[in-house]
């Protein structure tokens, strides 16, 4: 049997021992116990680490869109003058080349007399059926008036017209070529060895279907050029601008038919036409923009002119509308008024 009275002793006991190494009852003068050693290291379960969370690949952009526009190179350069057109009034007329994209693009350059270097504008023309346009053709006033301003004037052609190279797609990509075509013109005088160009104060000007190639490429390379001016411009909103010239018109069935295969209607697929709009990017624009328009011109209703400079407003942009009442879409009494504003505009955001 199992002596208890002497059991309970040894339990006693090493319940003493033990209350002693805790401190609070330690001799006066016993040695400070030793800190105990730190525990093992303990590596974790493999189901104790969380697996990592794979970061999502974005979504590239449509290739045929504004944003695929804002992310491609751009590569305009090798503007070369050739001969020469004409002489004028303080100005010399050139039929130019530049290079971009694969492309060589012609068109014009009208050098004021001197030897500079000058401000240069970019001119970008209206629709005028390629099968009939002749290099420089479309913005000729312009071309004259603000070349007598001291302003060195390229004028594109664009991509399919007069001697620039071909390029079978552009009307089903609606016609962004063209917006292409503007930036490697600005590139081309920025990137140029003529000593009479000024490539670091460069403005934009565009007209109708031009306004447009202009407002592209103002989202499309924000800070590119210093000002820009639109005159009579098509709609900021590219469906507006389908509806007006291409859907339902007579002679662009097969045209539209196409476009609709290959984007979808806006009414089936807004999410493509809203990134070819321009208005949609706004908020991108950085340059001062005047825009002029008639009242009472029925090509480019003066409602587009009223919504992009609401919507360019509402983004918090400089911009000036100039209404001029009574005025068609060609300008006619009042285009002498509109070209002196456009130059102003431009002496003061391409000042040196």
């Amino acid at each position: 049997m199992v002596d208890v009275t002497r059991f309970r002793a040894a339990v006693v006991a090493a319940v003493l021992l033990l209350s002693g190494c805790s401190g609070d009852d330690e001799p006066s003068g016993a040695p400070a116990p030793s800190p105990p050693s730190p525990p093992a290291s303990v590596t974790p379960t493999p189901s104790a680490t969380p697996s990592p969370t794979p970061t999502p690949t974005p979504t590239p952009p449509h290739p045929v869109s504004l944003p695929a526009l804002m992310q491609q190179p751009y590569d305009g350069g090798d503007l070369a003058l050739g001969e020469v057109l004409e002489t004028g009034d303080g100005y010399t007329r050139y039929a130019v080349t530049y290079g971009g994209a694969g492309l060589t693009v012609s068109g014009i350059l009208n050098l004021p007399d001197g030897a500079g270097p000058f401000p240069v504008l970019v001119l970008a023309h209206g629709y005028i059926d390629p099968d009939v346009y002749t290099t420089g053709r479309g913005l000729r006033r312009e071309q004259d008036y603000l070349a007598r301003q001291g302003y060195a004037v390229l004028h594109t052609d664009y991509r399919n017209h007069a001697g620039s190279d071909d390029d079978p797609a552009n009307e089903v990509r609606l016609r962004l070529g063209y917006t292409e075509d503007v930036v490697n013109a600005v590139l081309a005088v920025r990137n140029s060895g003529i000593p009479q160009l000024d490539g670091e104060r460069v403005g934009l000007l565009g007209r109708s279907m031009g306004g447009g190639v202009a407002l592209n490429t103002l989202v499309v390379q924000p800070g590119l050029v210093d000002a820009a001016v639109i005159y009579a411009s098509v709609s900021s909103n590219t469906v507006q601008n389908f509806d007006q010239w291409t859907r339902g018109q007579p002679g662009a069935e097969d045209l539209t038919a196409e476009i609709v295969a290959a984007y979808g209607a806006p009414e089936a697929n807004p999410a493509f036409w809203r990134d070819v709009s321009p208005v949609t990017f706004f908020d991108r624009v950085t340059e001062p923009v005047l825009i002029h328009h008639g009242t009472a011109d029925d090509t480019c209703p003066p409602q587009w002119a009223h919504d992009t400079d609401a919507a360019l407003r509402a983004a918090g942009k400089d911009v000036t509308l100039q209404l001029y009442e009574g005025e068609p879409h060609a300008f006619e009494a009042g285009w002498q008024l509109s070209i002196e504003r456009t130059a102003a505009f431009f002496a003061q955001h391409l000042a040196s």
